[in-house]
């Protein structure tokens, strides 16, 4: 039994296997040839926070290998009303086969796992968002070919995303390059991390982190939950932008990444998101067959 909890947990090999292996699940979902792995499996999907791409591509992923998924929103579940999350996790190991987990604390999700018997997957916390960052690993190398010594920078908020962009990228051999205001920098233990694995540098100049760049990456500015920040945070972050100006400094061939949903003309010009459309939902579609992986490399027996 296997979960993915963050990716810090996951070798360089169970990462690169889970890549082949949607790489595979993609071209035989794009052939019209069936991958019923996980036959007779049932997924359950726990929602703390909303989403249309996580819910709509595990849903259909587990149909596409031959389980089902039951939605479960903290309305339906007596963990909204006060149960203890080790007791929800012994009580649905005894039902299910997997647990998905969107919700906001990663200890939840770890806990979770702690008292579970079941895989579990984070589909997102507020420290890290593994299962995007599989997706755009997966949508990076479709585009370059390789992920080894390619430049990778994100512009914005050192959140979830700028974590698991940081582990993600520096495992596989990429360099690793942040942009963010001083004061919204990510996580202090990933970034020591970064230093002494790989090629880091965190920096609040966006044409320095973007300079020569293989792949810029952005996100919005404020996250779910940060709603009552939204105005304070464009005044921060308004020069932390995908624009004319960083592209010019990037590589001319330099491919742009967002993991949606996009707020034009804050964090992407809409002029840059439209030129490179095609990469972003690549990279959205890559939620489907990178999670579909994700699920058979944690639950198939």
């Amino acid at each position: 039994m296997k979960h993915l909890l963050k990716l810090q947990d996951w070798s360089e090999q169970d990462i690169f296997e889970v890549l082949n292996l949607a790489d595979q699940l993609k071209y035989e979902k794009k052939n019209g040839i069936p991958h019923p792995l996980l036959k007779g499996k049932t997924l359950g999907m726990i929602f703390e926070k909303s989403s249309t791409r996580t819910r709509v591509s595990f849903e259909v992923g587990m149909y596409d290998l031959g389980g089902q998924a039951l939605f479960l929103s903290s309305r339906d579940l007596q963990i909204g009303r006060g149960e203890p999350v080790e007791d929800t996790a012994r009580v649905l190991s005894r039902y299910l086969d997997g647990i998905m987990i969107r919700t906001y604390a990663q200890e939840e999700v770890e806990m979770l796992a702690s008292y579970g018997l079941i895989p579990i997957i984070n589909g997102l916390t507020d420290y890290c968002h593994p299962c995007q960052v599989l997706a755009d690993l997966m949508t990076i190398r479709e585009h370059r070919g390789t992920l080894q010594g390619q430049k990778l920078t994100f512009i914005g908020d050192g959140n979830n995303m700028a974590n698991s962009l940081i582990v993600g990228g520096i495992k596989t051999g990429m360099t690793v390059a942040v942009a963010c205001p001083k004061d919204y920098q990510p996580d202090p233990a990933i970034m020591e991390w970064a230093k002494a694995n790989g090629n880091f540098i965190c920096t609040d100049d966006v044409l320095e982190a973007a300079r020569d760049a293989d792949v810029l990456y952005t996100d919005v500015w404020a996250s779910m939950g940060q709603e009552e920040e939204a105005a304070m945070r464009r005044e921060i972050f308004r020069s932390f932008q995908i624009n004319d100006a960083t592209m010019a400094v990037a590589k001319p061939d330099a491919m742009v990444l967002h993991c949606l949903p996009a707020h034009r003309e804050e964090e992407i010009t809409a002029k840059v998101f439209e030129e490179h459309a095609n990469e972003i939902f690549d990279e959205a579609e890559n939620r489907l067959h990178a999670q579909k992986a994700v699920m058979v490399y944690c639950m198939k027996d």
